[in-house]
C-alpha cells in the first residue's frame, strides 16, 4: 500500500514499497489517498508507469488512516470514492478496489457502494466482510458480501475471517464470489494458497522461511531482510509447541547469518 500524497517525495521508504522485479508477471499497485486530484497524478505517474493495474484502498479500518478520510472513511463518501475510481481510470490501466461492507453494523451498504464501483469504471473490487467498526474481529457478513456480488457483473473477491482450507470453501459456497482474498493468516499458514489452488508443494516451513530470506535479501538491504523474517518466522512459529523462548532472539539477530541458524533450530531442532 503506497500513499498517493508520499510518491512526490521519492523517499526510500516508497521506492521500497514500489520495488519489483522481471519475474513478476503482472505488477500491481495498491494506492491509498482521499483526494481525486492527487490519486489521478499518482496512478498515471512515471513511478507507477510499470505498474499493470492500480487498486485502489478504501476499506483500512485503521484510526489514523480514517481519520485523515483515507480507506474505509470513504465509504461514507459515495461521490468522492467515485470521483477517485474515475481519476485512477484515466491512468489507462485496470482499476480494482478494496472495501468493506460499511463503516458500522447498523449502516452495511456493501451492494450499493460495489455497484458506485462499478459505474464509476472499477474493473474488479475485492470486499472485505467485515465493516469498519469490527475492525478485524468477528463473523463476515456472508449476505453482504453475496448482495454485493448479485449487484455488479465486475468480478467479486471475497475476504474477512479465512482462516483455514474450509473457511474458504464455505466464502465461496455463502457468497458466490468468483475468489478470495486470503489475509493474516497466509502468513501464519503460507501453505493454504498450495493446498487452495492444488499446486502441492512439501509443507516444509524451514524451507519455506529459508528460501524468503534468501529471496528478501537478493533485493533489499539487511535491515528490511531482517525485519520481514521477523515477522514471518513469527507468525510460522504459532502453535508449534517449544518455540516460545526463540521469539525474543529473533528481534535480537544483529545479521543475516545469525538469523539463518536461529531459523534452523526454530523449524528444524525444535520438535
Amino acid at each position: 500500500m503506497v500513499s498517493a500524497n508520499a510518491l512526490k517525495y521519492k523517499d526510500k521508504a516508497t521506492r521500497k514499497l514500489l520495488f519489483t522485479t522481471p519475474r513478476e508477471r503482472i505488477k500491481a499497485v495498491q494506492l491509498l489517498g482521499s483526494d481525486p486530484s492527487v490519486m489521478e497524478k499518482a496512478a498515471c505517474s512515471e513511478a507507477l508507469a510499470g505498474f499493470d493495474v492500480i487498486d485502489i484502498n478504501m476499506g483500512c479500518p485503521v484510526p489514523n488512516i480514517f481519520k485523515s478520510g483515507e480507506g474505509s472513511a470513504l465509504m461514507g463518501d459515495l461521490r468522492r470514492a467515485s470521483a477517485i475510481i474515475r481519476a485512477c481510470t484515466r491512468s489507462g490501466r485496470p482499476v480494482t478496489v478494496k472495501c468493506r461492507i460499511g463503516i458500522r453494523e447498523d449502516s452495511l451498504i456493501a451492494a450499493e457502494f460495489v455497484k458506485m464501483c462499478e459505474d464509476s469504471g472499477a474493473d474488479m473490487i475485492s470486499i472485505h466482510g467485515r465493516s469498519r467498526s469490527m475492525m478485524y474481529d468477528g463473523v463476515p457478513y456472508y449476505d453482504q458480501i453475496e448482495q454485493a456480488k448479485s449487484a455488479v457483473s465486475i468480478p467479486v473477491i471475497a475476504n474477512g475471517g479465512i482462516f483455514s482450507d474450509e473457511d474458504a470453501e464455505r466464502m465461496m459456497n455463502e457468497t458466490g464470489a468468483d475468489g478470495v482474498m486470503i489475509g493474516r493468516y497466509g502468513l501464519q499458514d503460507p501453505f493454504l494458497f498450495s493446498r487452495l489452488t492444488g499446486k502441492k508443494l512439501p509443507e516444509d516451513k524451514y524451507r519455506l522461511v529459508l528460501d524468503q530470506l534468501e529471496l528478501t535479501a537478493g533485493c533489499y538491504d539487511e535491515t528490511f531482510t531482517l525485519a520481514y523474517i521477523r515477522k514471518l518466522a513469527s507468525y510460522c512459529m504459532k502453535k508449534k509447541s517449544g518455540t516460545k523462548q526463540y521469539k525474543q532472539q529473533l528481534y535480537q539477530c544483529g545479521n543475516l547469518a545469525e538469523m539463518r541458524e536461529l531459523i534452523k533450530k526454530i523449524f528444524v531442532t525444535v520438535q
